[in-house]
């Protein structure tokens, strides 16, 4: 059960830093489904 629990903790860490990472680095999806020619309001 506690192998379980410690599993659940570390997706959670992963999943927030590779958000955090993936903003910050520039691969959000309006960043990369958009080109000059595309307005987003």
């Amino acid at each position: 059960m506690r192998a379980m629990y410690l599993a659940f903790a570390a997706m959670a860490v992963i999943t927030v830093a590779a958000w955090y990472g993936l903003n910050q680095a520039g691969f959000s999806s309006a960043e990369q489904g958009s080109g000059p020619a595309v307005r987003l309001d």
